[in-house]
């Protein structure tokens, strides 16, 4: 890709209208340091300088979107409790609406709380319910979506396994989305993955795509036919299969595959680096990229996130000076 294509898609951006839909959380870190081991029981004591808390899962996408300069519509559920008006505030400061969020006082908003003690993460607890969300929240989720489908370009579907993606709200999702001619995108979680049929593009890690087949991806020739078999069977438009330090290949409905290298970084931190890819790959295949172009570019984002620390948000400047000005 030019230069010149790359300010071309970069510059269009800002007129892209993305909505996500799925699971969401609150990720909250706890920072500081250890010196010492507890009397009590043989675990570090650690003591807390600093607490941050930031949108995380589908809300990170959305978030990540944003940074990008896109428009973004955000669906998903909330709790009936006090982390829900703290995830509302920390969307607000990334300039995302909570317009659209369902409330549903049978489960808690999803949190994750991670303890880092000297940049390395001590211990992680999990607030969550996984089970699925009832039909008269999905009902309630549908009529968000169908509200604002006209206001949007491409829809990302970001599945962690928390009960939001249920079959019911996917298989609609789809068929909506699919009748007004909207790019879809789906950020798959295993125990969904055959449903996931008819869609623009899914982006699985190479484990996920290996599971979902059957088989262990421990070659080239397996990576081929396994992600033939997929593109097929789930009748994709294409297929994008993350492979960590080997980069990324795409499969496309005529027939050609793409490898595309990783970038050349040190890997620092893959927190939040499928977030990343799923959103620089729609926003850029929303702003005039083809399918190739828009692999490319999140593969350039990916390289620049998991070379930082935490949930890393790579911005369109972020990526215009990794394009234009090296």
């Amino acid at each position: 890709m030019t230069k010149t294509k790359a300010k071309e898609i970069i510059g269009n951006f800002a007129r892209a209208r993305v909505m996500v839909v799925g699971d969401l959380m609150l990720d909250r870190y706890l920072w500081g340091d250890v010196d010492r081991i507890s009397p009590e029981a043989p675990v570090p004591v650690v003591r807390v300088t600093k607490e941050t808390e930031n949108p995380g899962g589908a809300a990170n996408v959305a978030a990540s979107v944003r940074a990008l300069g896109a428009k973004v519509a955000l669906m998903g559920v909330v709790g009936d409790d006090s982390f829900a008006a703290v995830f509302k505030r920390k969307l607000a400061g990334f300039g995302i609406k909570s317009t659209w969020l369902v409330k549903d006082p049978k489960r808690p908003t999803t949190v994750k709380t991670r303890i880092v003690a000297h940049s390395q993460q001590v211990v992680r607890i999990d607030r969550e319910s996984s089970r699925e969300i009832g039909r008269p929240v999905v009902n309630e989720l549908l009529g968000q979506i169908k509200k604002e489908m006209a206001e949007v370009d491409g829809i990302i579907i970001s599945d962690y396994g928390k009960g939001t993606v249920t079959y019911d709200l996917l298989s609609e999702l789809i068929s909506i989305g699919k009748s007004a001619g909207k790019f879809i995108a789906v950020d798959p979680k295993e125990i969904h993955f055959r449903n996931y049929r008819d869609v623009s593009v899914i982006t699985p890690n190479h484990h996920e795509a290996g599971f979902v087949s059957g088989r262990r991806i421990t070659s080239d020739k397996i990576l081929d036919e396994v992600g033939r078999e997929l593109l097929g069977s789930l009748n994709l438009e294409s297929l994008l299969i993350t492979r960590g330090e080997k980069g990324m290949s795409l499969f496309e409905k005529d027939g050609v595959r793409t490898d595309i290298p990783a970038e050349a970084r040190t890997v620092y931190d893959v927190t939040g680096a499928g977030d990343t890819v799923i959103a620089a790959l729609t926003v850029a295949r929303l702003s005039a990229a083809s399918m190739k172009e828009a692999a490319f570019i999140a593969n350039v984002a990916a390289g620049l996130a998991v070379a930082r620390f935490g949930t890393a948000r790579i911005t369109r400047e972020d990526l215009r000076e990794r394009l234009l000005d090296h």
